[in-house]
């Protein structure tokens, strides 16, 4: 009897079928393994050991196969064990695709090794890594459906790609000097160098002081000298960043400890194959002074590519400042055609094409747990295991602001890479690009549309308009209820407390909320909320924070906001006319709040980049310590803010402002815990997590989740999916699966 198996989960693009076909040889098998177009894997066995090779198939490396479905079958008389050509066919949904891969250890010993073929050779990659997501066009995955098609292998790239005991054994990428990807070094429109020659130049170009656009996996990044004031300073200008973080690539481990702590959850993360940006807690300022201006954290991450490894090799500085080559809002750029919008000296380009732009990923450890702040590339498009059955395929498009997609299908959520503003025009076309590539890539096909409450955002009438076109389902999502759907939706809850904590999300009361003690479970239900305080301006508030002390403190600070005019666009004059204000735009944004006491301590009072004010508002609280014993102040369902604000304004020359910084921290971290217990305790619900991007506050996080363990209850945070904005395309199709997918 032979045996028919039917694998589905993270198949295809890992090496699979040439582990397979080495187990299936050792155990004396004979039949085939083929990959089918809906990303599942065939296998038939018949003769041998078969109980031996499907214990071992269990272990392949790198694969997560989720599901195996087995049957016995009459033998069909093989001589061999083959690896059959692949079918288009499709019979499931959710397919597995792999993420780009950073370069292994066995590919980087090689193109150290002087005798081997690919001595240096920047697109070295094997069955174990390499780009696969930002290649891929369609399934299977076979090198014809990726942009590897136009590079014909050479005899011996063909030769190791056809012997089943290499390790390029059908390795989609497998390329050498000879046959593959070529790189080259553009000048004033010229190409001055290529080669590893280019590379060494690039180098050079760096040590100098020059800007250099570098086209890596998912499109091109800005390289500066991390340790040079006047290169970061010129980036920062030509690209209109005056303050945001840089992120920097260092060439080692070691390098990294040189200038950041890094715990042992911090170091598994910089060196996983992944390779995301890790955010570190800084040591000392051994780089330029503006790679991350006002904070104490620095995005940090290790070499992921052939490529990087030989740059380091021709630099003598140990750290680079590695952004991508966009302008703020806009989309990465990834194509020789786009190269007009890019400022930079000089290019180091490949003639790989990428099918799909995808950004570095961003993530921090906050209370001991990872939390993404961008899940992009390295683990996109990895699905999501979800507790739910979704019956109709969801397509989620997001809210505004670090958009990502999502679609749910099945148990499956398939969360896109990291997108950016759909306010640009760039980003929104980016954004249906990508909505079209996922759902052809794994079969969904949408009946219901998920977007965000807010009637203004681009992705709310994109939604619209694709209903009208393709007659789906609309489903409007609360800002703040998608944040807490995420929440459970990931962990598999049944109920929870959330408190969902952010800048703002478009109220069910038509004001802005961001402040939120969330029911949900069976429905979802506003139980609290931080106390409405006026947005004077609206949405000018935002860039502009001692508008929300204004606001909170009235008349009362008026000569102290005049004494700060220069940081007012209009100065003396724009004072008048805030302190004739009312304020009709409300508010409960802990956001804003966090703001407006940054700005109330003077740490900052121009918002240059999203989040900018309460980041710096933390990054004062890392040094501080409690100044003023001020007991949250709950009124009903309500936390009161302007007690908060008149002490520490009271006391602002009597204190430090990491003394003050801390303590107004405390103080919402205190009451936002004190409330959620509260609800939890009426409604019985034994949950009590948090969401929204408030959440990437450690100090915040941990003091909120230190009171609710103490109180017996369980506490849980976002660790799969971004716990801000970027998440929240999970959380609205989750909370379609909950409420409206019966």
């Amino acid at each position: 009897m032979g045996v028919l198996i039917k694998t589905k989960g993270l198949v295809q693009g890992i090496g699979f079928r040439p582990f397979v076909y080495r187990i299936a040889v050792k155990h004396g098998l004979k039949g085939y393994i083929r990959n089918v177009g809906d990303g599942t894997v065939e296998i038939f066995v018949e003769g041998g050991n078969i109980e031996g090779f499907l214990k071992e198939l269990k272990n392949a490396p790198l694969s997560q196969i989720e599901k195996m479905d087995i049957r016995e079958e009459k033998d069909r008389g093989y001589e061999d064990f083959v690896i059959e050509k692949s079918t288009g066919e499709r019979k499931e949904k959710g397919a597995i695709v792999p993420p780009d891969i950073a370069i292994c250890d066995e590919c980087l010993r090689e193109m150290y090794d002087r005798n081997n073929r690919r001595y240096r050779y920047f697109f070295i990659t094997c069955t174990h890594c390499g780009p696969r997501y930002t290649i891929i066009r369609k399934l299977p995955y076979d090198r014809e459906n990726t942009t590897m098609d136009e590079f014909a292998m050479c005899e011996d790239c063909e030769r190791e790609y056809k012997n089943p005991v290499d390790r390029r054994y059908h390795a989609q990428t497998v390329a050498c000097g000879e046959c593959g990807p070529e790189i080259f070094l553009i000048k004033d429109n010229a190409i001055i160098e290529k080669g590893e020659e280019a590379i060494r130049r690039a180098a050079k170009e760096i040590e100098q002081g020059h800007i250099v656009a570098i086209k890596g996996i998912g499109g091109f990044h800005l390289a500066v000298d991390a340790q040079s004031d006047k290169a970061v300073g010129r980036l920062r200008e030509m690209y209109g960043r005056p303050s945001q973080p840089f992120a920097v690539m260092v060439r080692d481990i070691d390098s990294a400890e040189r200038i950041a702590y890094i715990d042992d959850l911090e170091k598994k993360l910089l060196t996983s194959f992944s390779r995301p940006i890790v955010v570190l807690r800084k040591k000392g300022e051994k780089l330029s002074r503006f790679v991350s201006p006002g904070l104490h954290t620095i995005g940090v991450m290790l070499p992921y590519t052939g490529l990087h490894y030989l740059l380091f090799d021709h630099l003598e500085i140990d750290a680079i400042v590695m952004t991508s080559a966009n302008h703020p809002g806009n989309p990465i750029l990834k194509d020789e055609k786009e190269m007009n919008k890019i400022d930079a000296d000089c290019f180091l380009i490949h003639n790989r094409k990428i099918h799909q732009r995808c950004d570095d990923s961003v993530v921090r450890a906050v209370n001991g747990r990872v939390s993404f702040l961008r899940r992009s590339r390295g683990y996109v498009p990895l699905p999501l295991n979800v507790h739910i059955n979704f019956k109709r395929d969801v397509a989620a498009l997001g809210p505004e602001l670090d958009v990502t997609i999502c679609l749910l299908t099945g148990n499956k959520a398939i969360l896109s890479q990291y997108i950016g503003n759909t306010s640009k025009y760039d980003t929104l076309e980016y954004l249906k690009d990508c909505l079209q590539h996922l759902c052809r890539l794994f079969g969904v096909e949408p009946s219901v549309i998920a977007c965000d409450l807010n009637p203004a955002f681009e992705t709310s009438q994109l939604a619209r308009e694709i209903a009208e076109e393709k007659g789906t389902e609309v489903i409007e999502v609360q800002h703040h209820f998608a944040h807490a759907a995420s929440l459970i939706g990931e962990h598999g809850l049944d109920e929870s407390i959330c408190i969902a904590v952010d800048g703002y999300g478009y109220g069910l009361d038509g004001q802005a909320w961001g402040g939120e003690i969330i029911y949900a479970g069976r429905d979802f239900k506003r139980m609290g909320h931080i106390e409405y305080f006026p947005l004077i301006g609206g949405d000018r508030a935002t860039y502009y924070p001692l508008r929300v002390v204004a606001g909170i403190l009235g008349k009362k600070v008026e000569d102290w906001l005049i004494e700060r005019k220069n940081s007012f666009p209009h100065g003396e004059k724009e004072i008048e006319v805030i302190m004739k204000q009312r304020g009709d735009i409300l508010t409960s944004s802990c956001g804003r709040f966090l703001d407006g006491i940054s700005a109330l301590l003077d740490i900052c009072h121009y918002r240059s980049y999203e989040g900018e004010p309460a980041m710096k508002l933390e990054a004062a609280a890392a040094s501080g310590r409690e100044a003023l014993d001020i007991e949250p102040v709950i009124k009903g369902d309500k936390i009161m803010v302007k007690e908060i604000f008149e002490e520490i304004f009271e006391n602002l020359k009597r204190y430090r402002r990491e003394d003050l910084a801390f303590t107004a921290q405390k103080y919402i971290a205190t009451s936002l815990a004190e409330l959620a217990i509260e609800k939890a305790d009426s409604e019985g619900v034994k949950n009590i997590g948090i969401s929204g991007g408030c959440a990437y506050n450690d100090f915040i996080t941990t003091e909120i989740a230190r009171r609710v363990k103490r109180e017996g209850l369980n506490f849980y945070q976002n660790e799969k999916v971004p716990c801000g904005d970027g998440g929240v395309s999970f959380g609205q199709g989750i909370y379609c699966g909950i409420m409206r997918m019966d």
